[in-house]
């Protein structure tokens, strides 16, 4: 099978949280698929770096109390260490950003809780959205925030509805909706407020 050479894929903003477990079968299954790579490990951060021809790939995972949060940016040339990525976005349930560049397009990816919630194509100043889901809060999630103590857990209602709310104000803006704009950009005010907060 010929290699496919204008294949890239370029992962941003992601939010993958783990366990040392789950890394450690990370690396295992990359070894055993033939890979070459070395990690370290520090009070602060897991760092795996794994050899795709003649660059190095160097995964950052953060740690935060007893789990890690895979951070960064990475553009992947090689195709099965993108299926890999993948598959740790959908099995962690993670959120992202993933954009696929082929042939002078770049499809846009927007990946929430391990599933495509919005889908853009990009071909020069064009772009056109290809699928869009509104996420699923459901009431009791939203009541169970509210009463939680747990900052995590509204921290990560809170982030599903700032990133919706930034689809709001992204699809306003591009129809010239500027009351709807405006008034979204004040939400997305409070929310950073409140998220600023609950990271205090």
């Amino acid at each position: 099978m010929a290699v496919n050479r204008s294949h890239e894929v370029e992962y941003c903003n992601l939010e993958l949280r783990f366990d040392r477990r789950q890394i450690q079968s990370f690396i295992r299954e990359l070894i055993s698929e033939g890979y070459s790579l070395y990690w370290n490990e520090s009070e602060h951060q897991f760092l795996i770096s794994v050899r795709t021809g003649r660059k190095l790939l160097k995964l950052r995972f953060q740690r935060t109390r007893n789990r890690y949060k895979m951070v960064g940016n990475y553009i992947v040339r090689d195709e099965r260490l993108a299926q890999w990525i993948e598959r740790l976005i959908n099995d962690s349930r993670g959120h992202a950003v993933v954009k696929r560049f082929k042939d002078r397009q770049v499809l846009i990816e927007n990946i929430m809780f391990g599933e495509i919630i919005r889908l853009v194509e990009v071909s020069g100043m064009e772009h056109r959205i290809i699928f869009q889901k509104r996420p699923q809060i459901t009431v009791e999630d939203m009541v169970q925030a509210f009463k939680s103590k747990r900052a995590e857990l509204r921290a990560g209602v809170l982030r599903l509805e700032i990133d919706y709310e930034l689809a709001v104000l992204h699809e306003a803006l591009q129809l010239g909706r500027t009351e709807e704009a405006e008034a979204s950009k004040k939400r997305l005010e409070g929310m950073r407020t409140e998220m600023l907060l609950l990271e205090l």
